[in-house]
């Protein structure tokens, strides 16, 4: 167990920012694989954007990384364009 003040902090923190990015990791992919599985252009194309916005968001906080996240809209956007085609 912790003796220091900071190191109790700390321990809290990291307990809240696990669980977050746990949450944001897990609604990411649950988004791209609601991408992957749909055959609806429509409901393609309007989740295409919002799900490029959460991977960079994602990127920027090093919940993944940015190459990681590059590579992912790389393949939602070879998604969609094959559907749309």
């Amino acid at each position: 167990m912790a003796n220091h003040k900071s190191s109790e902090k700390r321990i809290r923190q990291t307990k809240i920012r696990t669980l977050r990015n746990r949450y944001a990791a897990k609604t990411m992919r649950n988004a791209l694989k609601k991408i992957r599985l749909s055959v609806d252009v429509n409901e393609v194309r309007t989740l295409f954007p919002k799900v490029c916005s959460m991977l960079d968001k994602l990127a920027k906080r090093n919940v993944i990384h940015k190459n990681k996240a590059g590579n992912l809209k790389s393949k939602i956007a070879k998604r969609v364009n094959a559907l749309s085609a």
